[in-house]
């Protein structure tokens, strides 16, 4: 598989150009949720290029579990840097393999506040909704 080195003009970080883009969505209200994150982190001297970390991990009542992360880090050979919905997200290679379709929201109502992820993938979920299986 070839890919190219290219410069992202907005992040100034050399990252290989993945040659599809994920499906994977992050709507608009979790993006400007994440935009406000970072910003503040800025404000609070924070001076690394943070990314939204989108991964499955191993755990929780039901094997596997979501996680959201903004993260400095880069590992070249496992991750993988794309812009949705005008932030920078990185998800590792394997996490991929289980998060295509999945949607990424951010919930701001009187009952819920948080993020949000909802996979298509998932046979089955936990009582309290934090691990599913597959």
């Amino acid at each position: 598989m070839s890919t190219a080195t290219t410069e992202q003009p907005t992040l100034g970080l050399k990252t290989e150009a993945p040659k599809t883009t994920p499906n994977v969505i992050i709507t608009p209200k979790a993006a400007a949720e994440v935009l406000r994150i970072i910003a503040s982190q800025e404000a609070e001297g924070v001076k690394e290029t943070l990314r939204l970390r989108v991964r499955v991990v191993g755990g929780g009542c039901s094997g596997m579990e979501h996680k959201l992360d903004l993260d400095p880090t880069l590992n070249e050979k496992l991750d993988e840097v794309y812009e949705l919905t005008g932030i920078p997200v990185v998800i590792d290679k394997r996490s991929m393999l289980y998060l295509n379709g999945a949607t990424v929201d951010f919930l701001d109502d009187l009952n819920k506040r948080g993020f949000s992820i909802k996979n298509p993938n998932a046979k089955s979920t936990c009582g309290c909704g934090s691990s599913f299986s597959m």
